[in-house]
């Protein structure tokens, strides 16, 4: 599978752009050097916002093209927020509780040698990338706070995306138990071999079963830049978001009246590098988990785009571009090699996973850390589907919905659009002969109409009053159309979609 290496482009460019998303903001020093490693504190605390918001501040709030002077009474900022009660510490925890599967670490006397990796969940047929998006910043540790398994099949031309969380608890090798978001500085620190790519690529494959190929480290500053060369990007926000962001980034992150609470969606927003690396790592509003959710959602929408437009043209301006700011085993003429492979792809071949409640559950070390404990039986079966070629998104890859908007609210065809995508559909949007259907009508022109199928579209969408039409035409291009109605209601969460 030598030559499966180099397979294909769009992710390792994804790459290069969403491993940015979890870094947190630092000076923009010229000549700064790209990694700042600072031996981390055995217990590190959860990574802090650059400024805590006084209760009752008055505020600014940007919701895209108006502004409302208003002042707003705000809550009690916490920068991460537990999902589920946290688990009463003790001491002396059943060591096989802290792991995805039923292997645990070796005793702590047997460190020092090569603990028995955990079944491998991969095969030779894909290939896997880890993203990584790091914390720097001056004066504290080093951590990537942004980690993102893209399991690949180039041939079949599908993608598993895995959001791992920073805070997830689980055995290091020659390490101990850790947060994995300290694999990466234990690495480079003690020398293991490969440095940090190195132990948290053994790490992963230690704790989840899934091999790492290929990975890929950049910091902020090269999103913005990259994000910007492509000539920004198209996001389909289906669920309005609201955080924290710098009125303008020259301004002093460091001083909070230069921050106001700006909102953006629902619709398809266009965003430049700036707005898009707020939108992929912002929290002081929600969480990782949420945090992890719009990663993937800016993911989806560079691949799409990518597909699109003359990506391909711009590679050398793109490599040249992050060459100073990421660190990756992939050279310009991998990227160059993969290319072709990009047409076995479409909008709906990425499958999102996240590791999250149920997977999860708040824990609080004996040292007093709060983190994520994995639930065996859950985690496992969420990794074994995710690593697993699916027959259920090829069978719907195959299917075509175009997607009309009949409604007056701009943009909402886009949002339904990649709502479908996710669900494993694919998409093309065209213009409804009206902008006023009162419910939605799905034209259903496959020879067979299947009632399952129009249901489980239907269903995809929250749609239960739409009107059905019955139209076969075994030449029609598109197997079904969806025409938007007002009892559309855009927001949704990927992770209810089945795959």
């Amino acid at each position: 599978m030598k030559s499966s290496r180099h397979l294909f482009i769009l992710l390792p460019i994804i790459a290069f752009v969403i491993s940015a998303c979890g870094s947190t903001p630092q000076s923009t020093t010229s000549n700064a050097l790209p990694f700042i490693l600072i031996t981390s504190a055995p217990n590190p605390s959860p990574t802090p916002t650059p400024f805590q918001p006084a209760l009752y501040t008055p505020t600014q709030v940007s919701l895209l093209s108006f502004e409302i002077n208003t002042p707003l009474l705000l809550p009690t900022e916490t920068p991460s927020p537990s999902p589920t009660p946290p688990i009463d510490a003790t001491a002396t925890v059943d060591i096989n509780q802290l792991f995805p599967t039923s292997a645990a670490p070796p005793a702590a006397d047997s460190l020092a040698g090569n603990p028995t990796a955990l079944p491998p969940l991969t095969d030779n047929e894909t290939i896997n990338f880890l993203l990584i998006g790091s914390d720097l910043r001056p004066g504290s540790s080093y951590r990537t706070d942004t980690i993102i398994v893209a399991v690949v099949w180039p041939k079949e031309g599908q993608v598993s995306l895995i959001s791992i969380p920073r805070d997830l608890w689980i055995y290091i090798p020659t390490v101990g138990m850790q947060r994995v978001n300290t694999a990466y500085q234990s690495g480079e620190i003690t020398g293991y071999l490969g440095g940090g790519p190195g132990l948290l690529k053994d790490t992963i494959s230690y704790n989840l079963g899934i091999r790492i190929d290929h990975t890929a480290m950049v910091d902020f500053d090269g999103f913005r830049r990259i994000v910007d060369t492509l000539g920004g990007v198209e996001i389909p926000i289906a669920c309005s978001y609201t955080d924290w962001r710098l009125i303008d980034p020259s301004y002093d992150q460091y001083n909070e009246d230069n921050w106001w609470l700006y909102t953006v969606g629902p619709g398809q927003i266009h965003m430049d590098g700036d707005l898009a690396l707020w939108y992929a790592r912002a929290r002081s509003k929600s969480n990782d988990f949420d945090r992890g959710r719009r990663q993937q959602e800016v993911i989806r929408a560079i691949f799409g785009q990518a597909l699109q437009t003359s990506t391909f043209g711009k590679i050398p301006q793109l490599y040249n571009d992050l060459s100073s700011t990421v660190i990756t085993d992939l050279g310009l003429a991998d990227l160059v090699r993969m290319a072709p492979y990009a047409l076995n792809f479409t909008n709906a071949n990425i499958r999102g996973y996240y590791i999250r409640p149920p997977y999860v559950s708040s824990w609080m070390t004996p040292g007093g850390a709060a983190v994520l404990l994995p639930n065996d039986a859950e985690l496992s079966q969420m990794l074994i589907e995710a690593t697993t070629l699916s027959t259920f998104a090829v069978e719907r890859k195959s299917v075509k919905v175009e997607v009309q908007n009949g409604v007056p609210f701009d943009t909402w065809d886009s949002l339904a659009a990649a709502r479908l995508n996710y669900a494993g559909y694919q998409t093309i949007l065209s213009n409804a002969d009206r902008r006023d259907y009162a419910a939605s009508v799905l034209v259903d022109f496959t020879p067979g109409q299947d009632p399952t199928q129009r249901q489980t579209i239907l269903s995809t969408l929250n749609l239960f009053s739409a009107n059905v039409i019955s139209q076969p035409d075994a030449n029609s291009p598109v197997q079904y159309r969806v025409i938007l109605g007002y009892d559309y209601e855009p927001c949704f969460q990927p992770q209810d979609l089945s795959h």
